[in-house]
């Protein structure tokens, strides 16, 4: 059995996967997965340009994959993992959703919402919170956000 630490790696890696199908797609490269019962139920990918929808993130993606593989928006024993910290839209998403744990890669320092500029997913002000591991891969995920900025320069 894979230590909690190994499995994450393992996951962040499968998400690492989607983020690449998104570059050579031309999205900004950003990957998710989502778990239940430790099997992969979702693996998606940003999909903003290709069906010109703003909210079409890998994070919102996964969500509506999840739920229709379950049949209910009631998320809660599922794991999120996702290549870069996730927006403030997403965030809330989760929360709606009531996602157990979200494991990201890298922060984003511009809009993360899961404790760069705020922390939505676990605001006590909210009736629920999600359990955060953050920089599971962290260079990796950062490394191939960096590359597809540079080549668009």
């Amino acid at each position: 059995m894979l230590k909690n630490k190994d499995k994450d790696i393992e996951l962040m890696q499968e998400a690492l996967k989607e983020a690449e199908i998104a570059y050579s797609h031309q999205e900004v490269p950003i990957g998710a997965v989502v778990v239940y019962q430790n099997k992969i139920i979702a693996r998606v990918h940003n999909r903003k340009e290709e069906l010109q929808d703003p909210t079409a993130h890998a994070e919102i993606l996964a969500l509506q994959e999840a739920a229709r593989y379950l049949g209910s928006w009631h998320l809660e024993d599922l794991d999120l993992y996702v290549t870069l910290e996730p927006c403030p839209m997403c965030a809330y998403a989760m929360l709606q959703a009531r996602i157990k744990r979200l494991i990201f890669g890298t922060p984003d320092p511009k809009a993360g919402a899961a404790g760069s500029i705020i922390n939505i997913v676990q605001d006590k002000r909210f009736n629920h919170q999600i359990e955060v591991v953050s920089g599971v891969l962290e260079e990796e995920c950062r490394l191939i956000l960096q590359r597809f900025f540079q080549e668009r320069r």
